[in-house]
C-alpha cells in the first residue's frame, strides 16, 4: 500500500510540474528532469550499452523534452514519455541516422487546442532562441546546427563547418547544453524576440539573394546589405572578401548551377540558409546536392562572416583566390 502511495505521489507531482514547465516555469522543468534522469540514463544503457553516447543521448533528450513539453497529453506519465524520447532517440542513433527535428518542424498543437496552447508554443520557442543568444559564438554555432538545422547536423557536419575535430564538437555541444540551462532561466522573464517572424524574414531575404545572383546583382545586393567587412571562412580562416564571394556565384551561375531554398533558420546573431542544389543535366555531378550558408552578423545585423558547408569538402579554385 505505502508502495503504492508513493507511486501515485510520484504521479501527481510529475503532473504539477509538467504543467508548470508548460506554462514556461524553467525551475519545474529543471527538476521534471533530475526526477527521470536516472530512468532515462538506465533506458540509454539499455540499448547502447556503456560509454559516452549515453550521456550525449540523455542530453539531447533532455532539450527536446524543452521543445516539446507542451504536447505531452498525459502531465502524470511524463516519466514514460521521457523514457520514450531515450529510447527513440538511442535507436536513431544505432541506425546512424539520429532525428533532431528542426523547430520549425516541431509538432505544434492540434488546430482546436485554442489560442492559449498556440500562445505557449510560441513563447516557448521565442524563449529557447533567447537563451541561445546569450551562449558565445563557439558554443552557440553547434548548437544551432545540432538542433535547428536540417542537413548539418551530424558531428562530422558540425566538425567541418567550425573547423574543429570531431571531438571538440562534442566538447561544445556538452558545454553549450549545460550553459543553456541557467541562460534560460536568466531569460525566462525577459521580453522575447518572434522569432517566427524574423524566420519568415530572413526567408525572404533568401530568396532575394537568389533572385539578385541570377538577375546579375549579387554584388550590389551585398554592398547594400552585408557587412563591408564581410569575409568567406574556410576552417577558422578568412580567405576572401565580397568580391571572391560574387566571382564564385558567378563561376556556378554560368556554368548552370542553381540553388534554391530548402530552409531557414533564423537569430539575432546567427542565420542558416540550406539550399538544394541543382546542376546542369551535362555536368551533375559539378556542385555537391546541397549547401548551407552559415552567416554570423553583426551588430547592425549584417552579414559579417560566411561559411558554406558541403556534404563533402569543396575547395574553393585557385583561380578565385587571385
Amino acid at each position: 500500500m505505502g508502495s503504492r502511495n508513493a507511486g501515485e505521489l510520484t504521479r501527481i507531482e510529475d503532473a504539477a510540474l509538467t504543467l508548470a514547465a508548460q506554462a514556461g516555469d524553467v525551475a519545474a522543468l529543471g527538476l521534471l528532469l533530475e526526477r527521470h534522469r536516472a530512468g532515462m540514463r538506465a533506458v540509454a544503457v539499455s540499448v547502447l550499452g556503456p560509454g559516452p553516447d549515453v550521456d550525449d543521448v540523455v542530453q539531447d533528450a533532455a532539450l527536446t523534452a524543452l521543445r516539446r513539453v507542451g504536447d505531452v497529453r498525459d502531465p502524470e506519465a511524463v516519466g514514460a514519455w521521457l523514457r520514450m524520447i531515450v529510447r527513440n532517440a538511442a535507436r536513431s542513433l544505432l541506425r546512424g541516422s539520429v532525428d533532431f527535428r528542426p523547430l520549425d518542424d516541431a509538432q505544434v498543437p492540434a488546430t482546436d487546442a485554442g489560442p492559449e496552447r498556440w500562445l505557449e508554443h510560441h513563447a516557448m520557442r521565442n524563449w529557447i532562441w533567447e537563451a541561445i543568444e546569450e551562449l558565445s559564438p563557439v558554443l552557440r554555432l553547434p548548437l544551432v546546427l545540432r538542433y535547428f538545422s536540417v542537413g548539418v547536423t551530424s558531428y562530422e557536419q558540425i566538425a567541418e563547418a567550425c573547423g574543429v575535430p570531431v571531438g571538440t564538437v562534442r566538447s561544445r555541444l556538452s558545454q553549450g547544453r549545460a550553459k543553456l540551462a541557467p541562460a534560460l532561466a536568466a531569460t525566462a522573464d525577459a521580453p522575447h524576440g518572434d522569432v517566427g517572424r524574423r524566420t519568415r524574414a530572413s526567408r525572404i531575404e533568401a530568396r532575394e539573394t537568389l533572385d539578385a545572383a541570377e538577375s546579375g546583382h549579387f554584388g550590389k545586393l551585398l554592398t547594400e546589405r552585408w557587412s563591408p567587412e564581410a569575409a568567406l571562412i574556410q576552417g577558422n580562416v578568412p580567405v576572401g572578401g565580397r568580391s571572391l564571394l560574387v566571382r564564385g556565384m558567378e563561376c556556378d551561375l554560368e556554368a548552370g548551377v542553381r540553388q534554391h531554398l530548402a530552409h531557414a533558420v533564423a537569430g539575432r546573431s546567427l542565420v542558416v540558409w540550406e539550399m538544394d542544389i541543382t546542376n546542369p543535366d551535362d555536368d551533375p555531378e559539378h556542385c555537391p546536392p546541397a549547401v548551407a550558408w552559415l552567416m554570423s552578423l553583426d551588430g547592425a545585423g549584417r552579414v559579417h562572416r560566411l561559411r558554406l558547408v558541403h556534404p563533402r569538402p569543396v575547395p574553393i579554385p585557385q583561380s578565385l583566390m587571385v
